[in-house]
């Protein structure tokens, strides 16, 4: 198999605008929250991770917006990108905070900004840059971090490369190549191994059946966490056909891995359901198709970057799914023996799903209505719905100081 170089701990250094705060002997307490990336408005609501799920705070994820675009516009190269991102994945808007985690200390959060390819880490206090790293290919995109919380892995969907970077410092501790516009990225077994799905040229109107080999190199990479070796490749491709599935994509979008790593959940791109994986055979074994809003069109130009259902989640037992059915404006939740649905919960362009931090319920971002709602895992029915900023997407639990206090109204 090829294996991607390995490059050794601070070989490449990040393009500083300041310099990561060394920890402090006593660490502050901390609180459990959710994070909430605004994607068009560039900021990150802070809200409860249960109950009410009420707005604590509003972080502001571009500081530097005026010096990052002085240096956009002033090289033709970067000024490209920044407008054909606009255009495409942006919907004729700015992608400026794709994902985001908190340091290990709470003091930071670090966020992935698309438009403007790179990853900063922002103190939560001042509101400042501490570090900021450069993606290879100009745009920046899904991320993940380490069990630990020391490592954040993001794919740069440009540039066909996962970075591995120190959270704390920014440093990259590695990378590896993958497919054509990596995407979701899931540490498994503890942080052994790093699994990214390359979801390919979703940015085209290309999306008629025959026209699919126009859509590049799709496939899962698997490497190796420690010496950012590839250990192995998945073209879904050959095990849809196998499953007898050779009408679905093999573009793989949001995917969750039961408690124990032996299955894995996925969707693909046009699809309006979903499928499971089984590791130890390396083959697909279920697929659910979940209901058609009658409201939604055939038309797959019109699915947002060839996305018909985005965003998946799985309570802490392993027992239920989560569903965001994104192009057909509802989630619901999935019993994953039977895969049958609950109650269709009415959500507008939902595009992201996670847990709320005691495991209860589910938490979708509505991108279409500027909204994070709550869903009731064991009874699929919503408990809580507020407000947010503009287009949210990602929805991270996270840890801040106890006390902390919004540098942004």
């Amino acid at each position: 198999m090829a294996a991607a170089a390995v490059l050794a701990a601070g070989a490449l250094v990040p393009l500083s605008v300041g310099s990561a705060q060394a920890a402090p002997a006593s660490a502050p307490a901390l609180r459990e929250v959710m994070f909430v990336g605004n994607n068009w408005e560039g900021t990150a609501d802070v809200i409860e991770p249960g109950g009410d799920f009420g707005r604590i705070g509003r972080i502001n994820i571009v500081p530097d917006k005026v010096e990052r675009l002085a240096r956009i516009y002033t090289n033709p190269v970067n000024l490209a990108v920044y407008l054909g991102i606009r255009a495409t994945a942006g919907e004729g808007h700015d992608q400026l905070v794709d994902d985001l985690y908190s340091t290990p200390d709470g003091r930071s959060v670090v966020a992935s900004r698309p438009s403007f390819g790179d990853v900063v880490s922002i103190d939560l206090t001042t509101g400042k840059v501490n570090w900021r790293f450069a993606v290879s290919g100009y745009r920046s995109d899904h991320m993940a971090v380490s069990p630990d919380g020391t490592k954040v892995a993001v794919s740069a969907s440009l540039g066909n490369t996962v970075h591995v970077l120190d959270i704390n410092t920014g440093s990259q501790l590695g990378r590896f190549s993958t497919g054509d516009k990596p995407h979701e990225n899931i540490w498994t077994e503890g942080g052994k191994y790093i699994w990214n799905m390359s979801i390919g040229n979703v940015e085209t109107a290309l999306d008629a059946p025959w026209l699919d080999w126009t859509k590049g190199d799709r496939r899962i990479t698997v490497t190796d966490a420690s010496t950012f070796e590839v250990v192995r490749t998945i073209d879904m491709r050959e095990r849809l056909d196998a499953f007898g599935r050779k009408d679905l994509s093999n573009s793989v979008r949001p995917a969750v891995f039961g408690p124990d790593f032996a299955k894995l959940y996925f969707q693909v791109s046009y699809f309006n359901g979903f499928l499971e994986y089984d590791v130890a055979t390396d083959r697909i074994t279920r697929v659910r198709t979940l209901p058609k809003n009658p409201a939604t069109s055939d038309d797959r130009t019109t699915y947002v970057n060839d996305s018909r259902h985005h965003g998946m989640s799985m309570n802490p037992d392993g027992s239920k799914l989560c569903i965001a059915g994104t192009m057909d404006d509802y989630a619901t939740i999935v019993d994953r023996d039977s895969l049958r649905e609950g109650p269709l919960v009415t959500a507008s362009k939902p595009y992201w799903a996670t847990v709320s931090g005691d495991g209860r319920a589910c938490v979708i971002s509505e991108s279409g209505a500027d909204r994070v709602t709550a869903i009731d895992f064991a009874t699929g029915e919503k408990v809580a719905s507020v407000p947010v900023g503009d287009h949210p997407q990602r929805v991270r639990l996270a840890r801040i100081p106890a006390d902390w206090s919004s540098p942004t109204s």
